[in-house]
């Protein structure tokens, strides 16, 4: 990456974009619901089980201007999801800006494991035992979505729930390739707990993105 191109990467005026696209949410607080998604490259949490490795190297997505990114979106709907890889690796605020002077509502997904930059009016983290949350993020979350692979993820969960704010909506989702083992231990457990709700990747049910 040459060094005018890495600079405005670094200031967030340009950001490696993965893809984009007008479909329907399919997880947690916002599911069944039209959002354009921006999908931004770079992620070093390493999720074994993650279903978009193709985003973790930043330097295989072409750095795009923001301006360009906000105005095909716009164009689209009036809420924008900004997932990832992930997407707090870089500084969000330039591009949260020209959102917001939209009129757009603008959502994240992230893991939290970077201090947080941008204006969001809905924060989904999703914390990976990996790499951490940085504390912040836990104070103004408004859904904590926890991936359930393994029965020890459910300690994992309650861990993690004891950290976020008492507004937080508290979500457990199977992983998917697992997800026909894994659902009756989560339906029992939400019974059993009921301050959790069940996620599902819908989407992948409908054959959207």
């Amino acid at each position: 990456m040459q060094n005018e191109t890495k600079n405005l990467v670094d200031k967030g005026e340009l950001l490696p974009l993965m893809e984009d696209f007008y479909t329907i949410q399919g997880e947690g607080f916002h599911k069944g619901t039209a959002a354009y998604f921006v999908r931004i490259g770079g992620c070093d949490v390493g999720c074994h089980w993650c279903d978009v490795k193709e985003s973790w190297d930043a330097d295989l997505h072409p750095p795009t201007e923001i301006n360009t990114i906000a105005a095909k979106a716009s164009s689209h709907s009036n809420t924008v999801v900004v997932t990832g890889g992930e997407p707090l690796t870089w500084n969000m605020d330039p591009l949260t800006s020209l959102f917001k002077e939209k009129g757009m509502q603008v959502h994240i997904e992230t893991s939290g494991a970077y201090e947080l930059s941008g204006t969001w009016d809905w924060i989904c983290l999703s914390p990976k035992k990996i790499k951490l949350p940085k504390d912040k993020i836990y104070e103004v979350a408004d859904e904590l979505k926890m991936i359930i692979a393994s029965k020890s993820d459910f300690k994992f969960a309650e861990e993690q729930a004891l950290k976020v704010n008492e507004n937080c909506i508290l979500y457990l989702q199977p992983e998917w390739s697992k997800r026909e083992k894994l659902i009756p231990l989560m339906v029992d457990y939400v019974m059993a707990n009921p301050k959790w709700k069940v996620s599902l990747q819908t989407h992948k049910y409908l054959n959207i993105p």
